[in-house]
């Protein structure tokens, strides 16, 4: 029978050269994998969903693709493989989707919303044209901008999603639609090396707002040191001298790629803003890098900064999406040209996927209440009331807590991994000292040996908190392991092998929530770090979770509110008193380090008192993303078994199978399934992953290894008497490394080289006892078979 193999090489490859699409510049691109696959944890094991593949993708240039093509077998019908060609080309944005079974061609235009049956592929320059004309592209120099190659030398290739904001953006931009634009992509999805791409395609393209022939003045824009700093000597060395830091008072106008943050820019009350040395239309490019971070706003005093340089063209970047708390930030830039959501990054396998561990003390149960006439640290009378979690370290500070909460991570990090990078979220500085102290003493046996285990990164230890944070962001560096902070979160902080994220602070923002995770969601697959744990002492993260707006369907501004934020731009209030969150102040901290300004707190402190850990659940995402609920493992690995097998008879048939044995194991590594965790789980370490899997899924009896063997023993002496002494001891050696420790023991040739079966000789003289090494694997497949025929 035909394959689409078959079909691949004897129909799709030839129609496609006889088109002209593997002639330069064009090409080609067969069995392309579009994700990574998405990580599920198994334990403390990993699995990798299969990644979505392509089966060829069309580039009119290097990486510009026009059409994807999806091939069926050809006694399968042509329009077998259209849903796949269209899902594939709506999750690639291309506009032009084929799928064949060799002989028929079908076609889908997005343009058109039309399908029709082909005989040939169009050519490129006929696609290319069809694409221009969809696209409403008519001037020359637009589609040759378009065109324009990526940079390659850093060797960075670029993501599918990295591809769909950059060529967007950039035909946004050639085309003129409108002055403000904006991408919306989660925390460690690449934003700077799209940023990076669209300045290089733009300025290779010599593209600018007058038309002339130049190439083009941008302007990248940040409120942190740090998130100019590692772009403009990183990625963007690229542009050579071409680039510019405008600090310290300096202005120069002879470069081409400047990089900026607010606070070296703006006006106050003693010095004019050094923005104001610029004309006006001097930049016709500025990228507004963490745009939610206040820019935007009407009442910002930075906001003065870009109605200045309103003659522009304005791209803002965030990871945040639309929320009721950063409003303001898609009124003034409207909605995105593209949306890239955490969910979608760890479903396609580029993010780490999490799991949250909710810990409850007795005191945020219960609430906690000063005895009569309580006097705290300072000898002030503590007032009655009921404090909640939200009142810990901001009216009352309580040292019994903290350092429960301290004893719970040590204990966690012991039974896990105590070098796991681990970032603690504190209320305020003094309480990430306090929190710091208390972990110092507990791991007092690694801080010997390591003084720099645990440290405080606040905007207080300046250059010292500068190179704690520079050492635990470094790959290669064993410590600083954990870091307590208070605001170390913000923008950043880019800490791949940050594997447990702590919060013990009220977390109020959804935006500010997604910051806090971005923290951990980074995958570095050669450091081993593919998920990560988000341990929340205060609710935050699972009510914040819980919220329907959590990485829901993507919200737009309706048509009303874009005219409304467009118009009020003409009126620039500037608020009388800062809001509280920093972001108007003109202070510029220390690189990554994010401070509120140093306040008055009127805070008690109570430092006696016992408190408990009451309840530590854990909430996992599914193999489906969906959350999971707080239900045992048990239950939840016995529904995954009923839907994968109905019934026992199903699961025994299956299981009794080497072959559907494996594929069946695999279907449950995926669904986030281990044996040795559900064994433990249901505390029965010697039960057989079979009799398990019955007994938790259709409530059979149970039975040890042990049992299982014993009974094969007892029911088939037929079946070890067929063989001669020496390969039936093989065999009665193998069921009892069964017993003792599983079926992992049944894996040839490598038990073989273990005692007490490697005594018999060689892996060969071993085979030779069973007459060859094809009776060898039916004698272990049929043993295996015996074992679950009851």
């Amino acid at each position: 029978m035909p394959t689409e193999a078959d079909t691949c090489r004897k129909y799709v490859v030839p129609l496609l050269q006889a088109a002209g699409w593997d002639a330069e510049p064009c090409s080609i691109a067969e069995q392309r994998s579009i994700t990574d696959g998405r990580i599920i944890p198994v334990g403390q094991r990993f699995v990798r969903k299969p990644p979505k593949r392509a089966d060829y993708l069309l580039f009119y240039r290097r990486d510009f693709c026009l059409a994807v093509v999806e091939a069926k077998a050809a006694y399968k019908s042509v329009h077998d493989g259209m849903q796949q060609a269209k899902l594939y080309a709506e999750m690639l944005g291309l506009m032009f989707a084929y799928a064949t079974n060799g002989p028929e061609i079908v076609e889908f235009d997005s343009f058109t919303g039309q399908t029709r049956i082909l005989t040939s592929y169009p050519s490129p320059q006929e696609l290319w044209r069809r694409y221009q004309a969809g696209r409403g592209i008519t001037e020359p120099k637009t589609a040759e901008g378009l065109l324009t190659p990526s940079e390659t030398a850093s060797g960075r290739q670029a993501r599918y999603y990295q591809q769909i904001a950059i060529n967007r953006t950039v035909e946004a931009v050639l085309q003129g639609q409108r002055k403000r634009l904006l991408l919306t992509m989660a925390t460690g999805t690449g934003k700077t090396l799209v940023a990076f791409q669209i300045c290089w395609k733009l300025w290779n393209a010599r593209w600018n707002l007058a038309g002339a022939h130049r190439r083009p003045r941008i302007l990248y824009l940040a409120d942190r040191n740090i998130l100019i700093d590692q772009p403009k000597d990183g990625i963007f060395a690229a542009f050579g001298d071409a680039r510019n830091k405008i600090e310290s008072g300096k202005v120069v106008h002879s470069r081409e790629m400047y990089f900026g943050i607010y606070q070296a820019m703006a006006e106050d009350e003693r010095r004019e803003g050094l923005f104001r040395q610029f004309p006006q239309d001097f930049f016709d490019l500025i990228i507004v890098d963490e745009c939610h971070r206040g820019s935007s706003r009407d009442d910002s005093s930075w906001r003065v900064i870009l109605k200045h340089f309103e003659p522009a063209v304005q791209l803002g970047m965030t990871a945040t999406p639309l929320r009721d708390d950063n409003r303001d930030t898609y009124l003034y830039f409207g909605n995105p040209l593209y949306e890239y959501s955490l969910g979608q990054g760890i479903d396609d396998g580029f993010l780490a996927p999490y799991r949250v561990h909710r810990v409850v003390t007795e005191w945020d149960a219960a609430g906690w209440r000063p005895s009569k006439d309580e006097l705290d640290r300072y000898g002030r009378p503590i007032p009655d009331d009921e404090y909640q979690t939200r009142d810990f370290e901001r009216v009352v500070a309580l040292r019994a807590r903290t350092e429960t909460i301290a004893r719970h991570l040590t204990q966690f990090l012991k039974k896990t991994d105590r070098f796991a990078k681990t970032i603690v979220f504190c209320v305020d500085q003094e309480h990430a000292s306090e929190m710091r102290a208390a972990l110092g003493n507990l791991n007092s046996d690694l801080v010997k040996q390591h003084p720099d285990y645990v440290c405080r990164v606040t905007s207080d230890e300046g250059d010292i908190g500068r190179g704690h944070l520079g050492r635990f962001q470094d790959v290669d560096t064993l410590t600083p392991t954990i870091l307590t902070t208070s605001q170390l979160l913000t923008t950043g902080v880019d800490a791949p092998t940050c594997k447990n994220i702590v919060i013990a602070r009220v977390v109020g923002s959804m935006s500010e929530f997604k910051q806090i995770i971005g923290r951990g969601t980074r995958v570095r697959d050669d450091y081993g770090k593919l998920w990560f744990n988000i341990i929340d002492y205060t609710g935050s993260a699972t009510r914040l979770f819980a919220d329907p707006e959590f990485d829901g369907e993507p919200a737009m501004l309706t048509e009303e509110e874009l005219q409304e934020g467009w118009t009020d731009d003409d009126a620039i209030h500037e608020s009388s008193e800062d809001d509280g969150d920093g972001d108007d102040v003109l202070i510029d901290y220390p690189p990554g380090i994010v401070e509120p300004p140093p306040e008055e707190r009127r805070k008690y402190y109570y430092d006696g008192g016992q408190v408990a850990i009451a309840a530590h659940l854990v909430y996992e995402l599914d193999a489906d993303g969906r959350q999971l609920r707080v239900v045992r493992y048990t239950d939840y690995a016995a529904d995954k078994v009923r839907s994968l097998c109905p019934s026992t008879p199903e699961l025994r048939a299956r299981w009794s199978d080497p072959a559907k044995r494996s594929e069946l194991i695999r279907l449950l590594e995926e669904r986030g399934i281990s044996f040795e965790e559900l064994a433990a789980a249901a505390g029965q370490p010697e039960a057989d992953p079979f009799d398990l899997l019955c007994h938790l899924a259709y409530n059979a009896p149970l039975r040890t290894r042990r049992e299982r063997a014993q009974r094969l023993k007892q029911s088939r002496p037929d079946f070890f008497a067929s063989y001669a002494p020496e390969a039936r001891q093989v065999l009665e050696e193998l069921l009892e490394k069964y017993a003792e420790h599983g079926d992992a023991q049944f894996v040839l040739p490598d038990v073989l080289r273990i005692p007490p079966l490697s005594r018999h000789g060689t892996v060969g003289e071993i085979i030779g006892a069973f007459g060859g090494a094809e009776e060898l694997r039916y004698a272990v497949s049929q043993l295996q078979c015996l074992l679950y025929v009851a």
